[in-house]
């Protein structure tokens, strides 16, 4: 099972309280948020830097810059969304796409209905992200639509994993790195992740 586990006491500390019943959408959604920024922080460890002169109050002096790389941020529709603002906050030059997935109750199968990528695909870096890497089946489908579109390099970030869900991303897609907060014991027979932290979209946007 290829899987980065990002277990930062901040980050562990925050799932642990999004994980709580009692956790309201306000702070659900803040949360998310939070661990987002925080996880972007790993997952972009390994951009490329440049030299550079910069002159500051009392001397010039040698420094680093990032090198130019194109990133793109895709969240998968809709919980994919409450990601998105973290890691924009951090990387505001990264241009952003959509796609649209749902999973079929019966078949649990992924079912597209809308994408939308910057137009320079294959200039880019991709983070596709979304807080639940369940079946596997959603990530997978998504994977795949960007590389149909000629995404080269992506990256999946997460914040709570299933083991089946790792498997199948690794399966399909082994060039692909996920990132994620936690990998929890098992699915149920409806999908869910067990321990988990309930459905994820209902919880950003308090829908049922």
């Amino acid at each position: 099972m290829q899987v980065k586990i990002i277990n930062h006491p901040l980050i562990q500390h925050k799932l642990s309280i999004m994980r709580d019943v009692n956790t309201g959408t306000k702070e659900f959604r803040e949360l998310l948020e939070e661990i987002s920024m925080l996880m972007a922080f790993e997952i972009t460890r390994d951009l490329p830097l440049e030299d550079v002169e910069v002159e500051t109050p009392v001397a010039k002096c040698k420094s680093k810059m990032l090198a130019g790389k194109k990133l793109g941020v895709v969240p998968i529709l809709r919980a994919g969304l409450g990601m998105l603002n973290g890691i924009i906050r951090l990387m505001p030059a990264a241009k952003v796409g959509h796609v649209g997935l749902y999973r079929d109750p019966e078949t649990l199968l992924p079912v597209e209905y809308y994408c939308k990528l910057p137009t320079d695909v294959a200039e880019r870096d991709f983070i596709l992200i979304d807080p639940m890497l369940a079946t596997g089946g959603s990530s997978a489908a998504a994977i795949e639509l960007l590389k149909k579109k000629g995404a080269k390099h992506i990256k999946l970030m997460c914040l709570v994993a299933a083991p089946e869900g790792v498997k199948m991303v690794n399966e399909q897609h082994p060039d692909v790195e996920i990132y994620t907060a936690a990998v929890d014991d098992y699915l149920n027979d409806h999908g869910y992740i067990i321990p988990g932290l309930g459905d994820a979209g209902d919880r950003i946007f308090g829908t049922k």
